[in-house]
């Protein structure tokens, strides 16, 4: 399996540069050069296994005996054995032939923990073969910080920076992030946005000449391939237990940054049957805009009830556009970074093209509440802003209701108590294994939106 850049200029990669790279130097990102296509028959196969059984299915062809199957096996394996349900990702139900897929039984309580928790095995397993040590960068807009942490703690060969925007998670993340032990861990918070955040990480991967001679920066973002890799499992489960592939299924996906359903893009393409993709978006709504109105425009940012989506450049988007586009690199090029200087749009044929397969909703925090209330009083079942952002836009955008519609349950709702109590209901109780997250002791420093002094900051760290 050989590796390309959406911009066209860096050298093709395997598997294990991929993972150690993340962003491409030419600032494109990575995708599969070829991309594996099942038959129905071989789908309809894998009906019954166990989550991890399914996911070396799937993620196999893409590793492509670069790890040892044995030890990817083994790897995958032990990945998903500390989530707290022995299904690993339950549906439940909510209504006819609607489902919640609940993605949050992780250490971390969110849908992070599906990639974060291979992610960390991944990368220790290649580090310790190789003896290699790396900076781990990334930027998180609420829950990535708290399960890459988790997920790569305990790598011995890795050095944790994480960003985030200062006071704009949400205080359960936040201690989350900040409460983890250990002398490789750094939680830095910036005066700014996430995606401000964000370009800090693209800048720093882009020059990494701050960093000693013996190092090299690793992502954690879902710009790294081996994140989006692991969450297209979860479509096939999905779909799998609810009579897939001889029925088809439609998913409804919370989405700031595009790579959660950038992923069920992925699965449809290597031969699951899914029928609609749903962009679901608060009012930090570009992609809502291209799909349902072809605009591709900045706007401000705001901070919503549901922060783990506010974010307005959607990184991954950039993998979609790269096949919108017929795999045209300038083309592509052309159009993402010309996103800060004017609104860009799609010619009619790809915008048309996009809108055959995406759906999309933006929604604002009191239909939010009120989505999350109306859940709780039809079944009992709490559910967090942003899947409640997902259920209004499946209940919204449902093209077929006779097809089961999926929405993914991205986050336990205990991580959002704003939200939870504006809709009038009882914030739940912290699990057992955070029973103590308020005593924890917290560590992070607050640093200025500004590049030179992030790379300041970790030199003097490593």
């Amino acid at each position: 399996m050989k590796y390309i850049s959406t911009r066209g200029r860096s050298p093709v990669c395997n598997f294990e540069q991929v993972l150690l790279t993340g962003l491409a130097p030419d600032g494109g990102l990575y995708v599969p050069e070829t991309l594996p296509v099942f038959s129905q028959q071989e789908i309809a196969s894998w009906s019954g296994l166990p989550y991890d059984q399914l996911a070396f299915k799937v993620i196999q062809p893409f590793v492509d005996g670069e790890i040892p199957d044995d030890v990817l096996q083994q790897l995958i394996s032990d990945s998903y054995k500390g989530f707290a349900h022995p299904a690993v990702a339950p549906l439940r139900m909510l209504d006819v032939n609607e489902w919640v897929l609940e993605l949050y039984c992780g250490p971390t309580l969110a849908f992070k923990d599906f990639a974060l928790q291979l992610l960390g095995r991944l990368l220790d397993y290649v580090l310790i073969r190789d003896n290699k040590k790396v900076a781990v960068l990334g930027a998180t807009s609420g829950d990535t910080g708290s399960a890459a942490l988790e997920g790569c703690r305990h790598c011995k060969n890795i050095d944790l920076f994480i960003l985030h925007p200062y006071q704009r998670v949400s205080e359960v993340q936040r201690r989350q992030m900040t409460s983890v032990p250990g002398d490789n861990v750094h939680n830095i918070a910036i005066r700014g946005n996430f995606d401000d955040c964000q370009r800090i990480v693209k800048t720093a991967f882009g020059d990494q000449s701050f960093l000693p001679a013996d190092r090299q920066l690793v992502a954690v973002n879902s710009i790294n391939w081996a994140r989006i890799m692991a969450q297209i499992v979860y479509y096939f489960y999905a779909s799998l237990n609810l009579g897939g592939p001889l029925r088809p299924v439609s998913f409804s996906v919370p989405t700031g940054n595009f790579g959660d359903i950038y992923a069920g893009y992925l699965a449809r393409g290597m031969g699951l049957p899914i029928r609609q993709l749903i962009i679901a978006t608060n009012r930090n709504d570009i992609l809502h805009r291209l799909i349902s109105n072809n605009e591709y425009s900045l706007g401000e940012l705001a901070p919503t009830l549901s922060p783990s989506m506010d974010i307005m450049v959607s990184s991954n988007f950039e993998r979609y556009l790269f096949d919108l586009f017929d795999r045209d690199a300038e083309a592509v090029t052309a159009f993402v970074t010309g996103l800060g200087k004017q609104a860009q749009h799609l010619d009619d044929a790809r915008w048309h093209k996009a809108r055959e397969l995406f759906s999309s909703l933006g929604v604002d925090d009191d239909t939010t509440c009120e989505v999350i209330r109306q859940v709780y009083e039809a079944s009992g079942f709490l559910i967090d802003p942003h899947t409640a952002v997902g259920v209004k836009a499946a209940r919204v955008c449902n093209q077929d209701k006779s097809v089961p519609m999926i929405t993914l349950a991205t986050a336990h709702p205990v991580k959002f108590a704003d939200a939870i109590s504006r809709a009038g209901l009882d914030y739940p109780a912290l699990p057992a294994h955070m029973q103590d997250l308020f005593e924890r002791e917290e560590r992070y420093d607050v640093l200025d939106n500004s590049i030179g002094e992030v790379t300041r900051y970790m030199r003097s760290k490593l």
